[in-house]
């Protein structure tokens, strides 16, 4: 088992920033992959970005291409999600999550472990 917990979300003016974490416990971080979900009301849960387990390879959606950073610190076993340049249509509760194998797939059936979520609002 993984249990995962992610803060960092909050209110924030088009154009602004946001840094959401991912802590993790249970069984060994480094052996994840990590991916970023949001999921806005009344649409179903969608892919932000991944990391594999040693960081050196990350996925972005085209839709945060840019904006987005993903990246992992497994000695304090915690994954983070850099966002910049917030838009409006970033509004949603943003979910961490675990997996094995390939971080190219992206599907949520894909990731084993997930968070509670956390609330990222942008207003214009």
């Amino acid at each position: 088992q993984v249990q995962l917990v992610e803060s960092g979300g909050g209110l924030v003016q088009a154009g602004g920033s946001l840094r959401l974490s991912c802590a993790a416990s249970g069984r060994t971080f480094s052996f994840y992959g990590m991916g970023w979900f949001r999921q806005a009301p009344g649409k179903e849960r969608e892919f932000v970005a991944a990391i594999n387990w040693n960081g050196r390879n990350t996925y972005y959606a085209d839709s945060v291409k840019g904006r987005f950073s993903i990246s992992r610190n497994n000695a304090k076993n915690t994954v983070y999600l850099q966002m910049n340049s917030l838009k409006p249509e970033d509004t949603a509760v943003y979910y961490c999550a675990a997996k094995t194998g390939s971080i190219y797939y992206t599907a949520t059936g894909d990731y084993t472990y997930w968070g509670q979520g956390t609330q990222v609002a942008v207003s214009s």
